[in-house]
């Protein structure tokens, strides 16, 4: 990566990062990337409303291949100094979804000047962290038919630059889960009176291990208890409505299904034994993300080119990503790169972007871009 085109990445990482924005609210953040390409490139740039693309056209019947970045941020302080840190109190880049984005940006730039022999489609996505902007934006594969498709993750703990790619199952899928069981009030001397749906809430948090026994399952499942709400904050009421969230996750879409069945028949039973009414209701649901193994053969072919350390990975990520919904529809493959073994991890008010690893993705997206490819996704 040529050091004037990294300059430029780096400030605008440092920008996006001062200017963060929730999923569905990333107006200034679109906006900004936008005007970047417009400004230091001539590639064409498509608006899509809550998201956008830009593409550099190499000819009618050349491959098709494209790169995603996410740029939404999370609803975390910041609580370390930063010469660019966040402007806006409670919401920070605390994935590193800057990075990624300027990392595509800078990878934009350098196709744009040195050009390729590829269509090259530069998708910038809204809305990774509530994993439905990875579902709307990955209807492009299909509309341009898309032959392939590349995003990476910056992942602390890792060495920096060093590079791991997975065969297969890379993530695993997810949900969150919102129970809401309703009871009748009562007076608090004389709680017989009602139904308190507490008791049937603690049941149910109760065979949560069984439901998730390593022993019944052949892959990873988890259920983790989000929030737990009942009653009003009145002494003199028992409580009648209370709500269980959960976020459970597989790594098999089946046994991730297999899960959220036994849960919900669980309420059901526990709803009835306590006269109570109840509902299950699903948010921010993704499948498990399969990198194509074709492609993961072309991420670790071409780190191996740029003589990039690479690491071995044991089974999937445990958490979920949804670039699932890209690889999907076209082959693909999502690749981690290491941020640093002292680098804060994601997700926490210290972590911050690690800049040096910019010009090692914007090398490895040019080595897979620079390699032969079929013209037109396969049916």
């Amino acid at each position: 990566m040529e050091k004037r085109h990294l300059d430029l990445a780096v400030a605008l990482r440092h920008e996006l990062h001062q200017h963060p924005e929730l999923a569905y609210q990333e107006r200034w953040t679109k906006e900004r990337l936008i005007s970047f390409l417009r400004q230091h490139s001539s590639l064409e740039v498509v608006d899509r409303g809550h998201w956008f693309y830009a593409r550099y056209q190499a000819g009618k019947d050349r491959p098709r291949i494209a790169f995603r970045a996410d740029f939404d941020a999370l609803p975390i302080d910041e609580t370390i100094s930063l010469p660019y840190g966040s402007r806006f109190p409670g919401i920070a880049h605390k994935c590193g979804h800057d990075g990624h984005s300027a990392s595509l940006a800078g990878f934009a730039l350098d196709v744009n000047e040195h050009g390729a022999d590829k269509n090259i489609y530069f998708v910038f996505q809204h809305a990774e962290e509530t994993v439905q902007g990875g579902f709307e934006c990955a209807l492009l594969m299909e509309e341009e038919r898309i032959a392939e498709v590349f995003a990476y993750h910056n992942v602390p703990g890792m060495p920096a630059r060093s590079i791991a790619v997975v065969d297969d199952i890379a993530s695993c899928g997810s949900t969150g889960m919102i129970i809401t069981l309703t009871g009748v009030p009562a007076h608090a001397s004389q709680p017989e009176d009602g139904r308190n749906p507490c008791f049937a809430i603690a049941e149910i948090i109760n065979r949560i291990p069984a439901f998730t026994d390593p022993a019944h399952y052949k892959g990873l499942v988890l259920c983790t208890i989000i929030r737990i709400d009942a009653g009003k904050e009145t002494f003199g009421m028992s409580a009648s409505e209370g709500r269980l969230l959960l976020t459970i996750r597989g790594q098999f879409d089946s046994e991730l299904e297999e899960l959220k069945k036994r849960i919900e028949e669980e309420t059901r039973e526990k709803a009835e034994r306590h006269g109570l009414t109840y509902n299950v209701d699903f948010r921010d649901s993704v499948p498990a993300l399969r990198n194509h193994r074709e492609s993961a053969a072309r991420v670790r072919g071409a780190a191996r080119r740029l003589g990039l350390a690479m690491l071995d990975v044991n089974g999937p990520a445990r958490g979920s990503e949804d670039f699932a919904w890209y690889t999907k529809r076209t082959r693909g493959a999502m690749f981690w790169v290491g941020a640093g073994e002292k680098c804060s991890p994601i997700h926490t008010p210290e972590f911050d972007f690690n800049d040096e690893i910019i010009p090692t993705v914007v090398d490895l997206y040019r080595a897979l871009a620079d390699e032969p490819g079929e013209t037109e996704q396969s049916p």
